[in-house]
């Protein structure tokens, strides 16, 4: 049901019935370790390239997923997907080997939050039973389209940010055990002229505070209404610009816990990760991973998720272009 100008409500409450996630060893050095299911050693995964072996990330995500949810992929009805590489080859290709009915998306890193809306607007309408959302990112792969082959070995400004190598998959479900998906805001694109790859945080503040104004303006509800309230990559820059623009909005974001997915995933002591996480993979596993878990131990009842992404492309980069972005909110509960 439409509520407001640019959000659903899911009166039927969704099910997440399973989740997966997987990551590189980096993000197996990081706080969360214990929340992911599977650490690979290795960042090549056995391939014999990055792009290849981002493909492989989100095959195991969504294999483990649907095993975890007690269903095998023929019963799966769609797939949606995506992520950082020129086409959405990785999620593609994914497909072509799981299979399933797909629809490929486009939200750069807000495409974990994307793919879930979509998933649930799909399953709550009655649509399907069963809908896979999948999305990851590989750091040597994004590395190697939007800036510097990691071979290069090029110096980075404090604002940089380090794309998580990593995967996150949930199953979607109309019933059965687990937390439910009760609403989703979409996003606007919103473009404040910045330039600088290496400031992404910078860039998708704005968009991430608009969407979460929009969130609350059309459910009307106050920030209070959820335990935590988590924006998926801005990382230390950009999050800190998030909080100077509610506090210059009086946007009460001081009545929840808000964090960000981006200074969750790694240790910024130990790990050198300038402003902290991005990429697709980060909000990812950060909320299919830790937060969920977090949930089913009663320590989060109502959640608040808003992928945040940047729409630029190298092609646009290299024209001189601004980076536009884009935040997508998904409200997740405690259920049956």
């Amino acid at each position: 049901m439409l509520k407001g100008h640019q959000s659903w409500i899911f009166e039927n409450k969704p099910a997440i019935l399973g989740t997966a996630t997987i990551v590189g060893p980096f993000e197996g050095q990081g706080p969360l370790v214990e929340d992911f299911d599977t650490v690979h050693g290795d960042l090549t995964l056995g391939q014999d390239s990055w792009e290849k072996a981002e493909k492989t990330l989100i095959e195991e995500a969504a294999n483990k997923a649907i095993e975890k949810a007690g269903l095998t992929k023929e019963q799966v009805h769609f797939y949606f997907g995506g992520d950082l590489m020129n086409q959405i080859i990785s999620s593609s290709f994914s497909a072509r080997t799981l299979s399933i009915p797909y629809f490929g998306m486009f939200g750069a890193c807000s495409t974990s939050m994307e793919t879930l809306a979509m998933s649930a607007y799909v399953v709550n309408s009655g649509g399907a039973d069963y809908v896979l959302a999948a999305t990851g990112s590989h750091n040597a792969s994004a590395e190697k389209q939007f800036r510097y082959p990691t071979e290069y070995g090029s110096q980075k400004p404090p604002t940089a940010q380090f794309t998580v190598t990593g995967a996150g998959a949930a199953v979607i479900s109309k019933e059965g055990y687990g937390p439910v998906v009760t609403s989703a805001t979409v996003g606007r694109v919103i473009d404040m002229g910045i330039t600088d790859p290496f400031n992404m945080g910078a860039a998708m503040a704005p968009a991430a505070v608009d969407t979460i104004e929009a969130h609350f303006r059309d459910l009307q509800i106050e920030p209070g209404h959820y335990d935590m309230i988590v924006t998926g990559d801005l990382s230390k820059v950009g999050y800190a610009i998030a909080n100077e623009l509610f506090e210059k909005h009086r946007f009460p974001i001081e009545q929840t816990n808000y964090q960000d997915c981006g200074m969750m995933i790694y240790d910024y002591e130990t790990q050198s990760v300038q402003a902290g996480a991005s990429g697709c993979g980060c909000s990812a596993v950060v909320t299919y991973g830790h937060l969920l878990k977090k949930m089913h131990r009663g320590e989060i009842n109502r959640l608040l998720v808003v992928a945040t992404g940047a729409l630029l492309s190298p092609l646009s980069f290299q024209q001189g272009e601004s980076i536009p972005c884009i935040a997508h909110a998904v409200s997740i509960e405690a259920g049956r």
